[in-house]
């Protein structure tokens, strides 16, 4: 079992992953790690000891963007209204997606040679979706036959459609039009 972080170090991974998120998404998986750490306003052994190889990097990044963005939806249905949260949170799929379009290349290997980390990404969307949808549901304005993979599935042809910065506009038409056929009234 891993020790917990110290705070310093813990700010400094978290910092990291941040800076690997931006990074990968505008230049690509193979993006220079001195150019991360200095982001980051860390050393470069500071990276390779918390990531040795480039891919513990990437599988961190991905799964901390991941549990970023599926623990988003609780925060989310906290603060708004449920199809606000839903119509919200849809666009940060789309940021989300953008992020690991930046990692495409390296990622399905990871995925394959990483044990669970794909079961893990699929479940923990999963819930944040369902529990989108069960509170608009149940507050009666989504519709209660809606599914959670047909919105992943919906999302991810959005994301896939609007791959560009310049198409950004039109993601979030997409995603009004989506929750829009969600909602029960």
């Amino acid at each position: 079992m891993q020790r917990p972080l110290r705070a310093d170090a813990r700010a400094n991974q978290d910092r990291l992953l941040e800076a690997a998120a931006r990074t990968f998404a505008e230049q690509g998986a193979d993006a220079s790690l001195k150019a991360i750490a200095a982001e980051a306003k860390v050393g470069i052994g500071t990276l390779y000891r918390r990531f040795p190889t480039r891919e513990d990097l990437i599988e961190a990044t991905y799964r901390n963007e991941t549990d970023r963005l599926s623990a988003s939806a609780r925060s989310l249905l906290a603060e708004r209204a449920p199809v606000d949260a839903l119509r919200e949170w849809a666009e940060a799929f789309i940021d989300y997606m953008v992020t690991k379009r930046g990692m495409a290349e390296a990622l399905p290997a990871i995925l394959i040679a990483r044990d669970g980390l794909r079961q893990h990404s699929r479940d923990a969307l999963g819930e944040a979706v369902t529990a989108l949808l069960e509170a608009g549901a149940a507050a009666g304005h989504i519709r209660e036959d809606a599914l959670p993979n047909d919105v992943l599935m919906a999302l991810g042809g959005i994301a896939l459609i609007t791959a560009h910065e310049q198409q950004r506009d039109l993601a979030s038409r997409l995603i009004g039009l989506l929750v829009d056929g969600l909602r029960a009234d």
